[in-house]
């Protein structure tokens, strides 16, 4: 990923675009939600189960085994096996280690089949690019981030790929969006930050002069109204003021 000799100064306006990756251009949620839903729907266990409330356990799991996985408490295949041993062990009680470990190996299966970007997202990119530096800080590993934007098909869209695991620090850390402002040559006042999570992204570019722009696209109640939010990437034209001009 190579930078573009010279980005013109637009007056008033920003001159760098980070983003976020997972749920940000990358439709994490719902392809997480159809291969889980695909997993589990052919077994008979699940004919007594409500979706919703399974779906909503496993999300938190993940969450928490993320958190264990940047802090270096445990490794990727072990969170994994984590996460899916107590959500079936709430779920699916009588299942032997062979059925947990079978439900793990279709799931990884059926998830990256069912991978899709964000809707208008690529569009996004797309418009941003020929005027504009544009970066992708992320919390995940830098091969499997590297994989994903390859798939949606945004690796040339994009000048930077900073993340966690190359910097060492997770966001919040300022460290990792220092690294993100360094590579791209700009400064935190001329950059924005567009991604969905408020404390890694929303509050982490806050803390070191970058304007964020939250994704909020489940209607979550906006901490910080000084803070603009976006529901989605579409209409374009919208989302484009937005970057372009910092208004309330």
């Amino acid at each position: 990923m190579s930078l573009p000799p010279e980005i013109p100064l637009l007056t008033g306006r920003p001159t760098t675009i980070l983003f976020d990756l997972d749920d940000t251009l990358f439709d994490h949620t719902a392809t997480a939600r159809l291969a889980l839903q695909s997993t589990a729907t052919p077994l008979p266990f699940f004919r007594k189960v409500d979706f919703e409330p399974f779906y909503q356990r496993y999300s938190e799991l993940l969450e928490e085994y993320h958190a264990q996985i940047l802090a270096g408490r445990c490794s990727y295949e072990e969170a994994r096996r984590g996460r899916f041993q107590r959500l079936l062990a709430q779920y699916w009680a009588a299942a032997t280690e062979a059925e947990i470990e079978e439900f793990i190996r279709v799931n990884q299966a059926n998830y990256p089949l069912l991978r899709r970007p964000v809707a208008g997202a690529r569009a996004l990119l797309q418009a941003l690019k020929p005027h504009y530096r544009i970066g992708v800080v992320t919390n995940n590993r830098t091969e499997e981030q590297v994989e994903k934007l390859q798939f949606l098909e945004m690796t040339a869209l994009v000048d930077a790929l900073i993340t966690s695991e190359e910097v060492g620090v997770p966001k919040p850390d300022p460290r990792i969006f220092h690294v993100a402002l360094e590579r791209l040559g700009a400064r935190p006042e001329e950059t924005v930050l567009v991604g969905d999570n408020w404390t890694a992204d929303v509050l982490g570019a806050r803390a070191v002069g970058i304007r964020p722009l939250w994704l909020n696209r489940f209607g979550a109640a906006r901490p910080l109204a000084q803070v603009q939010e976006i529901a989605g990437f579409e209409p374009l034209a919208d989302v484009l003021r937005k970057i372009q001009i910092p208004t309330a």
